[in-house]
């Protein structure tokens, strides 16, 4: 397989690269829209998941997964697809958004939500679907096809996340070289060496003071390294508090209870997904989900198309990112 850039092609399946060098018109979401249908689904004795569908009901289905692990989807996921053509069907994981109980880690881990996933599915009427999965999302959408391949039409990866050690490992300290003065702020009060496990323990607190504190340095520890163009977010309603408080907190238990081993890595099992189409986004600074998994992805699974923006980083509403994720849903709507 030859690579390619915007000036030079080589076949169906290539690396890309969506560059400045290279414009092409940036792409706007599409406009706002509204759930046709919503509920919520008992997938246990603890948790009840959020869903909605919108769009067109008779149009070809796409399952939104977002990120984190526990950061809950959003009114903006609706609009990376054209609403004639899709059926978009959002839903809060475990313990994520508007599913219950909020910021819950009993029986929360990547299995579990792999079958909540099958349990949507099916409580829908699905038979087949679109799986489009950012960062976290990425995660959980490489592992559902895994398990079960025959009812993904396509997909589409963006900001790749593996759950391997290494990642987190570059999360908690790694993105200092990159942010010293926002990693400076995460560590205040905190041992370097320990630093996953004592935020874990504070993020558990019973104490609510200490706990949310803890969430709140997080918070503004990743919202800062996230965007090529930072943004600072402010939280003040008790609401946004306890929401960022289920966001880090699922994501601490993720990252210290719930990484995938090497010899269970993903990429062992990409034959069995490797017909399935396929598009992995990237941007190339994206530091919380840094290019090395991309490009280990590409490298075990070559006949995934592999784009490359040169200028974005990790969230999705970087321009150069949100036109070549849109410009994949559209192409997308040739597969059946």
């Amino acid at each position: 397989m030859k690579a390619r850039t915007d000036l030079q092609s080589s076949g169906p399946k290539s690396l890309s690269y969506a560059s400045a060098l290279h414009p092409r018109p940036m792409r706007n979401l599409f406009s706002p829209l509204t759930p046709y249908s919503q509920g919520f689904l008992a997938v246990d004795e603890t948790h009840t998941l959020y869903w909605e569908q919108s769009g067109n009901p008779d149009g070809i289905p796409v399952v939104v997964l977002h990120g984190g692990p526990g950061a809950g989807a959003t009114a903006t996921h609706r609009r990376f697809f054209d609403p004639d053509f899709y059926r978009i069907i959002i839903f809060d994981q475990r313990g994520a958004g508007r599913s219950q109980p909020l910021g819950s880690l009993k029986n929360n881990t990547l299995d579990d939500l792999i079958a909540d996933m099958e349990k949507i599915r099916l409580h829908l009427k699905i038979p087949r679907w679109h799986l489009f999965g950012g960062s976290w999302g990425s995660t959980l959408a490489l592992a559902y096809a895994q398990h079960f391949p025959d009812h993904c039409i396509s997909l589409v990866l963006r900001s790749i996340f593996l759950m391997e050690q290494y990642e987190i490992d570059w999360y908690m300290h790694g993105m200092s070289t990159i942010f010293p003065e926002a990693w400076e702020n995460f560590t205040e009060g905190r041992t370097p060496k320990d630093l996953l496990q004592t935020y874990y323990e504070d993020l558990t607190s019973d104490d609510d003071r200490k706990s949310i504190h803890a969430a709140m340095q997080w918070n503004a520890y990743e919202s800062t390294c996230a965007s090529f163009f930072p943004t600072k977010e402010t939280l003040v309603s008790e609401d946004q508090r306890y929401y960022a408080l289920a966001t880090a907190k699922i994501e601490a238990h993720y990252f210290y209870t719930q990484v995938i081993k090497p010899e269970h890595s993903l990429l062992k099992n990409i034959r069995k997904i490797r017909s399935i189409p396929a598009t992995i986004v990237q941007g190339r600074y994206d530091i919380i989900c840094p290019m090395a998994s991309a490009n280990r992805l590409h490298l075990a699974w070559p006949e995934a198309d592999y784009v490359i923006v040169p200028d974005a980083g990790h969230s999705f509403l970087d321009p150069t990112l949100r036109t070549r994720l849109i410009e994949t849903t559209e192409a997308a709507k040739s597969l059946k």
